[in-house]
């Protein structure tokens, strides 16, 4: 049997201009630049307001109340016009990590080098496509040899591939192309002068792998007949080698190794902590006067195409309202959030000393902006501040807290710096049981439980006390 029933639901359904606002506060500057190009592309009503056209035409650009415009369903009077910048300043300059050469595009540039046929240099090209950011080949080689054939369209077999991977491996920075870190080591170490430890090196990597990842010192000197001193030698030539040959240079062509803009600059300036938000590339907004004359004529028009002409002028017009709104709005809601994390953790920004970063969740600075919490959320997220200490994301400052042994909370993170001391300062030749951490850790005045010690120890990339131990 069927049943009819009314019920009544309340649900919030959120304006253009939200949404628009929700959208870009979740950009970093970088890619709000972007979306305002996009938006200019995109919006043939807007025009970027240069100032060399300004100067050129000797006027000031042509300013159109909506309100000269009436329609049943009016369209509110604003001025469209960003009030972020002022157009006679000079184009916004800011800091950025630098990006280096492109890893893939120095490995191809070597292959140019070399003398291959059309059908090599293919497989080659590919297999330096198909190396991950450390520079290392984690791929089997029968699957690049399918990929080659549906992909590329390139018929090879395992043979070829393994040739062609053996001149790669010969490429600058010394270990790229391998297949684990026990080849990466010994691509490297081949290059090293034949010396007594270079050998004795050599033959660790290739026979006692294991024993030497795990620290099984002794079992190595007795197996090799070495000394303790002979280990040491042969262990310093291994521990010089890197591990990561990809991460020396920058992709720019990847997402991880795109540019950092800082969002916010913090000063410290005559005992005080100023916050400013550096300028962007972002183009001042004006009426594009063909569509503005398009507005204008069709107000006093009862002729149908100019009405349908004004109507598409309107939907543009009101678009564009909410992006310019939107853009100003985000800027408020950056700001207001960024100036309550720097007062909360003032202490903290005065010097940077880690010691000084109290604990801090997304709901107490949603607390201290009246913002909701998934707003501070989407604000932190890829932003990062420049500070007169280094640059930092801000979802550095957060941070859970716990109670020291006089009743005070402190942040997680200072936990972890004052474990991270105690690791630095033990005995290598007898490392710290997370058990003995946690003594030590409470003769500093901090309660932890040996878990939570475990849990800071995998966080920091620590190892367990035996893989730490040292000759």
């Amino acid at each position: 049997m069927l049943k009819q029933g009314l019920e009544l639901k309340q649900t919030q359904k959120l304006s253009p201009l939200q949404i628009q606002t929700i959208k870009l506060i979740e950009l970093p500057i970088q890619e709000l630049e972007q979306r305002i190009r996009k938006e200019l592309e995109e919006n043939p009503v807007l025009d970027e307001d240069l100032p060399s056209e300004k100067e050129d035409e000797g006027e000031a650009p042509r300013e159109v109340s909506l309100s000269d415009y009436k329609e049943d369903d009016s369209i509110p009077s604003y001025r469209l016009r960003s009030d972020n910048y002022n157009s006679k300043e000079e184009r916004p300059q800011y800091n950025t990590f630098s990006v280096k050469e492109s890893f893939t595009q120095s490995l191809q540039e070597q292959l140019g080098y070399r003398n291959l046929t059309e059908h090599q240099y293919a497989v080659a090209s590919f297999i330096i496509g198909s190396l991950d950011d450390d520079g290392y080949l984690r791929r089997s080689i029968d699957s690049i040899v399918d990929d080659l054939s549906f992909r590329a369209n390139v018929e090879t077999d395992e043979q070829e591939v393994l040739d062609m991977l053996k001149i790669v491996q010969e490429f600058d920075p010394a270990g790229v192309g391998a297949r684990d870190l026990r080849e990466c080591l010994l691509l490297q170490i081949r290059f090293m002068k034949k010396t007594p430890e270079v050998e004795n090196a050599t033959k660790i990597l290739k026979n006692y792998f294991n024993e030497f990842t795990n620290k099984h010192f002794q079992k190595i000197m007795t197996r090799m007949g070495l000394t303790e001193e002979e280990l040491k030698a042969a262990m310093s030539k291994i521990l010089k080698l890197n591990p990561s040959p990809g991460g020396q240079l920058d992709d720019s062509y990847t997402d991880q190794a795109q540019q950092i803009v800082p969002d916010f600059v913090l000063e410290y300036k005559d005992g005080q902590l100023l916050l400013s938000m550096p300028r962007f590339s972002v183009p001042e907004l004006k009426v594009n006067r063909k569509y503005a004359d398009i507005l204008i004529d069709a107000a006093n028009s009862s002729e149908r195409e100019k009405k349908e002409a004004a109507a598409f002028v309107k939907k543009k017009l009101d678009s564009a309202k909410w992006f310019v709104e939107a853009i100003k709005q985000r800027h408020n809601t950056l700001s207001s959030t960024m100036q309550a994390i720097v007062d909360y953790q003032h202490d903290y920004f005065v010097d940077g000393d880690e010691t000084n970063l109290k604990p801090m969740v997304l709901k107490d600075i949603a607390e201290k902006t009246g913002f909701d919490i998934s707003t501070i959320s989407r604000v932190v997220n890829s932003k990062y501040i420049e500070t007169h200490f280094g640059i930092y994301s801000l979802k550095y400052f957060f941070s859970e807290g716990l109670e020291n042994q006089d009743g005070e909370e402190v942040s997680t993170r200072e936990l972890k710096k004052a474990l991270q001391e105690c690791v630095d300062n033990e005995n290598k030749r007898k490392p710290l049981t997370d058990d003995e951490l946690v003594e030590k850790m409470t003769e500093k005045g901090y309660k932890v439980a040996r878990r939570t010690i475990a849990k800071y120890r995998d966080q920091l990339g620590i190892p367990k006390a035996r893989l730490r131990k040292e000759l």
